[in-house]
């Protein structure tokens, strides 16, 4: 065979590319410019959607098993549990009933004393029922994730309560589920008042490794605040409804090294065993728009009403 004829190429297994530093840094930029693309122009939140929506069916079935063994577990409680949760029914419906004539009392006091005062009612927010189904896979966060989102009427920065009080703020919404951050998220803050005193703050999320619960900051050393002080939301940021329950004070510790006191509280509603919640939609929403402002000429006339109104100067006419 003559030796022109053989082929000389070398065998594919000695072939090299690009090194490996090379597709490290390649690759490396190309992670940081979707980072950067992703935090500053969202390009990625329709492609979220998209994922969200095709994984819910799949969502859905997987958490049918821990929902047929939770309803097998509640088939097998025994009677002795049931009449003891019976129990407990009766006493706490005895307790409401009397706390429902006292509210039925409050709430004519209030009605008339507002119409005495011709004041506006309070605005009712729209309530929409929705299922918390899995806590969200991000370990520093805490966020939980509902059965209800775009295509039910769910908006961003909606107040999520439960039967005790807030829970939190609807921070993301998909097309058929929503993220909830939790109050005691780091990231979270609501302004409340303090329901013996009057006075406003601002509650912020407190996480720790003791268990999570919230912060009143910024509270000065000689402020009139004590332990059980129960505060409730003020109403004043136009996304929380005034006067819903969000924690009570269990720890007041008044330092002399600095003018502010450092006061912890705990939420009042379940932040790890919530089930069934109510999404409202934000206060804002219902409030009246701002009127229209007035110009200078407008002041003047309502504050001298007799006066002449001003005439350009060419239109004058001189008197003899």
């Amino acid at each position: 065979m003559p030796l022109g004829t053989l082929d000389r190429t070398p065998p594919p297994f000695f072939k090299q590319g690009p090194s490996a530093l090379s597709k490290l840094m390649v690759f490396s930029a190309i992670a940081l410019f979707l980072m950067v693309a992703d935090a500053r122009f969202r390009v990625t939140t329709p492609l979220r959607a998209v994922l969200a929506t095709a994984l819910y069916p799949v969502q859905w079935l997987v958490l049918q098993p821990i929902d047929a063994a939770s309803h097998a577990g509640e088939y097998f409680t025994s009677l002795h549990t049931a009449q003891q949760s019976e129990a407990q029914a009766r006493q706490q419906l005895a307790t409401q009933a009397e706390r429902a004539q006292q509210v039925e009392q409050l709430t004519l006091e209030n009605q008339r004393l507002r119409e005495l005062l011709d004041m506006r009612p309070r605005i009712n927010a729209k309530a929409t029922g929705a299922q918390v189904l899995y806590d969200a896979a991000d370990p520093y966060s805490r966020k939980v994730v509902i059965d209800r989102g775009q295509t039910h009427g769910i908006l961003p920065g909606s107040p999520v309560i439960d039967d005790q009080g807030v829970l939190g703020q609807v921070t993301r919404v998909y097309p058929l589920v929503s993220e909830v951050t939790m109050l005691i998220d780091r990231d979270q803050a609501i302004p409340v008042l303090n329901s013996r005193t009057g006075v406003r703050n601002v509650v912020y999320g407190q996480p720790g490794p003791d268990g999570d619960g919230l912060e009143l900051r910024y509270t000065l050393a000689n402020a009139d605040i004590n332990e059980g002080d129960l505060l409730t939301t003020s109403g004043v940021d136009g996304v929380y409804p005034p006067g819903l329950p969000v924690g009570r004070i269990t720890k007041v510790e008044r330092r002399a090294e600095t003018s502010f006191t450092r006061i912890s509280c705990v939420p009042v509603a379940r932040m790890h065993g919530a089930l069934h919640v109510l999404v409202l939609d934000p206060v804002g929403q219902g409030l009246p728009a701002a009127p229209a402002p007035q110009n200078a000429a407008d002041k003047s006339a309502e504050k001298d009403p007799d006066a002449e109104p001003s005439t350009p100067a060419h239109k004058r006419r001189r008197t003899p």
